[in-house]
């Protein structure tokens, strides 16, 4: 940026509209009150705008601009809250369904225009960046002017600048000297620093509030960091994690190096009759066991030995036996397991029996684990039973054939082979639920139902978060910013020598009321006048 060299000797920046040093305003000629929020210092936002680079510089320095992106954000936020987001579907879902289906048309525009992964999106990663590039920009080009402006001031200021401060006044005294020093000790027991020159002198104090705000911008800077830091891998994680009664699994994220087993799952729920009269009410309308008062899941976390070989079992370590509860998660390295949901009485086995269809006689029962079924079951003197195909969640596909929505055991059918010795070439049947079909004609055995076995499931969120610290210190350095910029007040007093009278102006950022009531105090026992309200006088 050009300079151009002040009447008392300092170069200034084009742009600036009051002297770093002398403080004289460039409109010598206007009357009206100096705009004193970055002390007339030139911003390069405002001054410089040829190149690409200043264009840029020019557009996110801009406040609108912040504040239209922060409104597109939050817009885009709150849309994004609507319906749930892809990665918070329950595990049964289909993705590619399930918005039209649970929400009909508004489900599958929502699905359509992408906004079923708003948080994972590019364009809310590049609003999100966006934010932090303006709050940067509008911080440097603000505070490092304000800065060399404050360090640069004298102590003499130009009459003009005096003149044109919302507080000033002219004040004739017969012994100038004497009342400007009992002005001054009164200043110093007020908490200002004083600097003199010449016999003039300036208090000011609280300079640090004026900091305040870009300390909140450092603050909010760090805290959305963090927040773009959780899109970096392995630095964030909230995965679902479904165990039934007696099942190990390996915890998601952990790269099979823990597993974790469900022992037992407990559910209680309130009791009417022992419960306080304050939940009476709504015990009565919800019912008794409507209304979870506990469930926590009894589980055990190991952890692996050695390199994992495939097709054999992990070596595994037992770290400990824990009780999930809800606001009680497993906490292990980065890692936590939070209670989040239930299923009660979910499918663990079907039994079945052999059946002669002609004599009744039956041989069995076999028990199909669903969630590790056997290929063969072996029920010796040449019978056997061959489970071709396993369909979890059992549907006819747009093809006419059986197939499945999920893994999730929630409508079970199976294709069987039964081979027996007089159906040595072996007989093929279609069992589901209320269905027994035989595809190749009258078979002389069938897959006859004999029981059914069920387990409890727990649901568990596995959250890994690395970025925690950061948004906390984020949260407390923008607090910091707060407090340092609402409680304190930036204030200066200039009591200047002019040709036998004595100017005094007084500036503060804000609560000038408070600023008038502390110079009564200072000026109450001195025969310099207190400085009037100009802006008050030309407002009546």
């Amino acid at each position: 940026m050009e300079t151009f060299k002040c009447e008392c000797g300092h170069l200034n920046h084009v742009g600036t509209v009051i002297c770093e040093s002398c403080g004289k305003p460039q409109d010598e000629g206007s009357t009206e009150l100096l705009d004193m929020r970055y002390e007339g210092t030139a911003r390069r936002s405002i001054v410089n705008n040829q190149t690409f680079v200043d264009k840029i510089w020019t557009f996110f320095s801009s406040v609108k601009v912040a504040v239209v992106i922060i409104l597109i954000t939050l817009v885009a936020s709150a849309l994004g809250t609507i319906f749930p987001q892809r990665d918070l579907l329950p595990p049964t879902a289909n993705p590619t369904t399930y918005y039209q289906d649970e929400y009909g048309i508004f489900g599958k525009i929502y699905d359509a225009i992408g906004l079923d992964n708003t948080f994972n999106s590019w364009w809310f990663m590049l609003l999100v960046a966006s934010i932090g590039v303006s709050l940067v920009i509008c911080s440097l080009d603000r505070i490092l002017p304000l800065y060399k402006a404050l360090n640069k001031q004298t102590v003499t200021r130009h009459p003009n600048f005096l003149k044109r401060q919302k507080m000033f006044g002219v004040s004739r005294v017969d012994n100038i000297p004497e009342e400007i020093e009992k002005a001054k000790i009164k200043l110093r027991k007020k908490g200002y620093k004083i600097r003199e020159e010449n016999g003039n002198i300036l208090a000011e104090k609280g300079r640090f509030s004026r900091w305040g705000p870009y300390v909140n911008h450092i603050g909010l800077i760090i805290f959305l960091i963090g927040v773009m830091m959780r899109y970096v891998p392995g630095m964030y994680m909230d995965k679902a994690l479904w165990v039934q009664e007696g099942e190990l699994k390996p915890v998601v994220g952990t790269n099979q190096n823990y597993y974790i087993k469900l022992r037992d799952f407990h559910m209680e729920t309130y009791d009417e009759k022992k419960e306080n009269k304050v939940y009476k009410k709504a015990i009565e309308r919800f019912g008794n066991d409507k209304i979870p008062k506990n469930y926590q899941a009894d589980v055990t976390l190991y952890k692996r030995e050695g390199n994992l070989i495939p097709g054999e079992d992990p070596k595994l370590k037992k770290v400990k036996d824990y009780s999930i509860r809800v606001n009680e998660p497993l906490k292990f390295k980065n890692f936590a397991l939070y209670q989040v949901d239930y299923r009660i009485g979910e499918f663990s086995a079907f039994l079945f029996t052999l059946q002669n269809k002609q004599t009744g006689e039956k041989l069995g029962p076999i028990k199909v684990d669903l969630q590790n079924p056997k290929e063969t079951y072996d029920l010796k003197n040449g019978y056997k039973v061959e489970l071709k195909n396993y369909f979890p969640d059992f549907y006819f596909n747009s093809d006419g054939q059986p197939d499945t929505k999920t893994r999730k055991p929630n409508n079970p059918a199976f294709v069987f082979k039964m081979t027996t010795p007089k159906t040595p070439k072996g007989e093929v049947a279609f069992v589901a639920i209320r269905q027994n079909i035989e595809p190749n004609g009258e078979n002389k055995y069938k897959m006859s139902f004999a029981g059914i076995e069920t387990k409890d499931s727990t649901g568990l969120t596995v959250r890994k978060d690395l970025t925690l610290w950061l948004l906390a210190l984020g949260g407390t350095i923008f607090m910091i910013g707060v407090i340092q910029g609402m409680y304190w007040y930036h204030r200066r007093v200039w009591i200047q020598n002019q040709d036998g009278e004595i100017w005094v102006a007084a500036f503060t950022n804000k609560n000038y009321y408070g600023l008038k009531l502390e110079l009564k105090k200072v000026l109450g026992d001195t025969k310099i006048e207190v400085p009037i309200d100009q802006q008050a006088e030309k407002s009546v």
